[in-house]
């Protein structure tokens, strides 16, 4: 009777999860009130008190936050094998209709009307991460030392040093900050000596895509958008097997669909390797997230007690801020380029700011305005 239960609830699990992963519109905010809605005030499957812990944890280890929290509600309610349903049923709908329409990108991106739409969509999706690394920094970098280092970071990403060497040294900067007066000194010039990691163009390898699609899904901490600054180093500035243009039709695809942003990999790998290549970046950049919610899930709420492991983790969450600044310039060229696209990021961005819209419509809005213009232009 016991089984049967098990399984009745592991279904619900992945029934109610895959409806989410198909309608949850608007990034992990959006989908994290989703599930609050659903699965609190509705459903009841754990307390407020409950949601909050869980979604305290999603915030202290590496990973998507709103995939995150469906493999550990998926958890609550049915054990270990909620547990990979629930994170599968959320991150499939969102890989299927990202490789769905990868394949299309592949087939028709030098159509006019294609070309039209990602031209309107590109400064968009500039404006949604400045949006984001705006409502971030406000509470992150309440201090001008914490300005100091995220500027520093900014700083050294265009240059060229590696983006794991700026987290894990910024998070040794904050430990020292925080122990004393004299290591706060030193910790403001602890990132200086890091240097520039020259990579030459490299040919594509399927397994060497995977494992940095793996090493990503370990180390991304913040918001979505700091994904932008991994495969931007990754895949445009060391190996050159994307181009500034590719990675943000990228973005904007993982925008405009339901579900995990992180399927932006999904689409990438499509680029790359065909369906192969789809398949394993998504495993790639979700599977560590599974390992993380099933080992420290209950170890967690410990870490954060423990000051220097919360000044650490108050550093990495600066760096990634840094590393957003240093995507939106570096893909400023690429997105901005005529006075009808500055228009239209700075558009974006006021309509972002001042009203609270799901960020799917200036995506869309940002498509049709691009088509528009090409078709025009076109008579």
């Amino acid at each position: 009777m016991r089984d049967a239960g098990g399984w009745a609830r592991a279904r619900e699990v992945f029934g109610v999860f895959l409806r989410l992963g198909g309608t949850a519109f608007g990034g992990p905010a959006a989908h994290i009130a989703m599930m609050h809605h659903e699965l609190v005030r509705r459903r009841r499957w754990v307390t407020e008190e409950e949601f909050l812990d869980l979604l305290s944890a999603t915030y202290l280890i590496p990973g998507p936050n709103s995939t995150e929290m469906a493999i550990h509600l998926g958890r609550v309610r049915a054990g270990g094998l909620g547990l990979v349903l629930g994170g599968l049923a959320f991150i499939a709908p969102a890989a299927g209709i990202v490789t769905a329409l990868a394949a299309l990108y592949v087939r028709f991106r030098t159509a006019p009307t294609l070309e039209g739409l990602l031209y309107g969509v590109k400064p968009v999706v500039l404006a949604l991460i400045l949006q984001a690394l705006w409502d971030l920094g406000r509470r992150a970098l309440s201090r001008p030392f914490a300005w100091a280092l995220g500027a520093t970071v900014t700083l050294l990403y265009l240059l060229g040093v590696h983006e794991l060497l700026l987290l894990f040294a910024t998070g040794a900067a904050m430990v020292l900050a925080r122990r004393g007066p004299r290591p706060r000194r030193a910790a403001g010039l602890g990132l200086l000596p890091l240097l520039p990691l020259a990579h030459p163009p490299a040919p594509f390898r399927l397994g060497e895509m995977f494992l940095i699609f793996l090493k990503i899904g370990a180390t991304l901490y913040g918001s979505g958008y700091v994904l932008v600054a991994f495969l931007r180093a990754d895949f445009v500035a060391r190996r050159g097997w994307l181009t500034e243009g590719q990675l943000l039709d990228a973005v904007a695809i993982g925008q405009v669909t339901p579900g995990p942003v992180l399927t932006t990999a999904t689409f990438i790998g499509y680029l790359l390797a065909g369906l192969p290549g789809a398949l394993l970046a998504t495993v790639g950049i979700f599977l560590l997230s599974f390992v993380f919610v099933a080992v420290t899930g209950p170890l967690i709420p410990r870490l954060r007690r423990s000051p220097d492991a919360a000044a650490f983790l108050d550093g990495v969450n600066i760096a990634s801020l840094g590393l957003m600044a240093g995507v939106v310039i570096a893909l400023a060229r690429a997105a901005l380029v005529d006075p009808w696209t500055v228009a239209l990021g700075l558009a974006a961005l006021v309509a972002l700011a001042r009203f609270r819209i799901n960020a799917t419509w200036p995506v869309l809005a940002g498509a049709a305005i691009g088509a528009l213009r090409i078709l025009l232009a076109a008579r």
